[in-house]
């Protein structure tokens, strides 16, 4: 196993509102020296991909990163102490003003982990309901079924690019061919747990 480069020194370089940039001085083990730049994001975030018989709920937002609109599912960040699947439960209400009985954890995924220190929970929530919460976005949500069995023509789309969404469409058709496993029941008494 590769032993790891040693971190010289260590300074955040920018800071805004959401990320901070760490500057990485290391030292590889065969003497090199470079300074790495990384993107800090302390919380993790969820996506969710709701489930509704056999029809996804996808969501229609604005991506200010391509100044477009995009096709994807629920997603935010999990709010200091909040469990995961928890998270995604309210951002299925603040979203699409639904909330589920069933959630399932399917992996946690990374983003550019290069220089991105950030993951991203993804779950599948079934046996939906309507409730609405107050959520952050700008404007309505817009809600867009598409057929599960139409997932190939999803992916085809051109404003369906998200690597995350495209990601959890692989994971939610492997994990319903498998019988559907690790189950979180929300019906008991509203507190659910993380499961993997």
């Amino acid at each position: 196993m590769k032993t790891k480069p040693r971190i010289l020194s260590r300074h955040i370089a920018a800071r805004t509102r959401i990320f901070q940039v760490e500057a990485l001085d290391l030292e590889f083990t065969n003497g090199q020296r470079r300074q790495y730049e990384r993107i800090l994001s302390a919380r993790g975030s969820v996506m969710v991909v709701p489930l509704q018989g056999d029809t996804l709920l996808l969501t229609r937002e604005y991506a200010a990163g391509f100044d477009r609109y995009e096709l994807g599912f629920p997603k935010g960040v999990v709010d200091p102490q909040e469990d995961p699947a928890d998270a995604a439960n309210r951002e299925l209400q603040e979203e699409i003003g639904f909330a589920a009985r069933r959630i399932d954890h399917l992996q946690t995924v990374s983003l550019a982990p290069g220089y991105i220190q950030h993951v991203t929970h993804i779950h599948l929530a079934r046996d939906l309901y309507e409730k609405h919460a107050e959520g952050d976005e700008p404007e309505p949500v817009e809600l867009v079924p598409w057929p599960l069995g139409e997932a190939d023509a999803l992916l085809a789309r051109p404003d369906f690019t998200e690597a995350r969404a495209i990601a959890a469409i692989w994971l939610v058709r492997r994990f319903l061919a498998a019988g559907g496993r690790n189950e979180t029941d929300l019906r008991g008494n509203g507190h659910s747990s993380h499961s993997s």
